[in-house]
């Protein structure tokens, strides 16, 4: 079999493409919700956590060296951390669904918070990739993830309108669709 017949039988493999970074305003916003802890605490549903929202591996964190953390610390460990749900957030959304990058550090933004399994199953993303309007959608379906255990948390109310207001922020750059 020729080398062309041979690749021409091989089922198609979807290319993963990377997330760019989240912007500034982006990282502000999740900083301000996540705050600063420089030692492992609980979270409030039992998770051992760190720095701004990072999800330990086990009680102590053994993954996390030189604690306690600074802040520069804890912010390097949260760009690396939202590689992850940048990465999976542009590849849940179809090409051609635009955003500019306070509409997408918003996204990002709730990503982090809900995880990449709840946003990919996200009627959000799934509007969005049917071709609705991204805003009517943000502003429709942002707003419904603000509960847990089924009761609405304050919190989460105020960050789903933070993430509103930078969604809806004037922004000069470009950040979905990406080239693969």
């Amino acid at each position: 079999m020729s080398l062309k017949l041979f690749l021409a039988a091989l089922p198609a493999v979807a290319i993963a493409c990377t997330g760019p970074p989240t912007n500034e305003n982006g990282l502000n916003l999740i900083k301000s919700f996540e705050s600063f802890e420089p030692s492992v605490y609980d979270d409030g549903f039992g998770n051992p956590t760190i720095g701004y929202g990072h999800l330990c591996g086990d009680s102590t964190c053994s993954e996390v060296p030189n604690q306690p953390l600074t802040e520069e610390s804890a912010s390097q460990l949260l760009a690396g951390d939202l590689v992850t749900y940048q990465d999976a957030l542009t590849n849940a959304l179809a090409d051609p669904v635009t955003l500019n990058d306070n509409q997408y550090a918003a996204l990002v933004s709730w990503t982090y918070n809900i995880g990449n399994g709840n946003m990919e199953s996200s009627d959000l993303v799934s509007r969005m990739n049917a071709g609705e309007d991204v805003v009517t959608v943000a502003h429709d379906e942002l707003p419904q993830w603000n509960k847990a255990n089924g009761e609405v948390v304050d919190g989460l109310t105020r960050r789903r309108t933070a993430e509103l207001d930078l969604f809806d922020a004037p922004a000069t750059f470009g950040a979905l669709p990406v080239a693969c």
